[in-house]
C-alpha cells in the first residue's frame, strides 16, 4: 500500500474508477447479448429495438474511454448488418 497521501488518494480513485468502468462495461455488454439474441429469435421488430438501444450505449462508451472508437464502430457495424440481413 502506498505511504504518501496523494499516493493513498490516487489509489482511492483508481478503486472508484475501475468499479465505475467495470459496471459500464458490463451493462454494455448485457446490452449486446440482449441485441445477439433478439437477432437469434428472428423476431426484427425486438432486433431492430435492441439494436436502437445498444447503440447510444455503445457511443457513450467510446466518448467516455472505455472502449475504443473502432471497436464501437465494428460493434455497431456487425449488428447493423445482421438486422438487415433479417428481411
Amino acid at each position: 500500500m502506498a505511504n504518501i497521501k496523494s499516493a493513498k488518494k490516487r489509489a482511492r480513485q483508481a478503486e472508484g474508477r475501475r468499479q465505475h468502468n467495470a459496471s459500464r462495461r458490463s451493462m454494455m455488454r448485457t446490452f449486446i447479448k440482449r441485441t445477439v439474441a433478439a437477432i437469434a429469435s428472428g423476431n426484427k421488430e425486438s432486433a431492430t429495438a435492441a439494436y436502437a438501444a445498444v447503440v447510444p450505449i455503445l457511443d457513450v462508451a467510446c466518448q467516455k474511454g472505455l472502449i475504443h472508437m473502432n471497436k464501437a464502430a465494428r460493434y455497431k457495424s456487425r449488428l447493423n448488418e445482421q438486422v438487415k440481413a433479417m428481411a
